[in-house]
């Protein structure tokens, strides 16, 4: 060998160094690229994941205050529920004692048909309402119950009357 083939062996060395080189530092700065465009997807990824640990966050207390609200209600239901069982009581008892001072078909037992009718217009309107829930052609009618909300109104009727004419 002599030296004209050492010398392009080392040439031929010489470039293939340089083009190793070259795709040496294209491949770094493709490298440099792409940790680059990773620490980008890195950053928005943390971001997106510290937003919905805030938004996790404020609907997991949401979500409380809301069974708290829902707990209070279900505690007043719960209490409303016990009220009217004992005023259900109560009134049970109270129908009890009457029903034991009274025998069916007492003006007490009629009365009771226009408990609350302070004015004749409330009166007439009770009186209507009854009328077509006992009127004896009806399921539900009777003629002694009929009987006895005529009477009712009727006095009842008559006691307006004269409060209207003491005025």
């Amino acid at each position: 060998m002599g030296q004209a083939e050492e010398a392009r062996e080392l040439a031929q060395g010489q470039a293939a160094e340089e083009l190793l080189r070259d795709a040496l530092a294209e491949e770094q700065k493709r490298l440099k690229e792409e940790r680059r465009s990773f620490e980008r997807e890195k950053k928005a990824f943390d971001f997106h994941k510290e937003m919905e640990e805030k938004r996790l966050g404020e609907e997991k207390r949401l979500f409380q205050l809301k069974w708290k609200v829902l707990e209070g209600e279900l505690q007043k239901l719960a209490k409303e529920k016990q009220d009217m069982e004992m005023e259900k009581e109560r009134y049970c008892q109270r129908a009890e004692r009457r029903s034991a001072y009274t025998f069916s078909g007492s003006t007490a037992e009629a009365e009771m048909f226009f408990s609350g009718v302070d004015n004749e217009l409330a009166l007439k309107k009770r009186y209507k309402e009854l009328i077509k829930i006992y009127h004896p052609d009806n399921l539900s009618g009777d003629t002694g119950t009929l009987q006895m909300i005529n009477k009712t109104y009727d006095s009842l009727k008559k006691q307006f009357l004269a409060q209207a004419v003491a005025k």
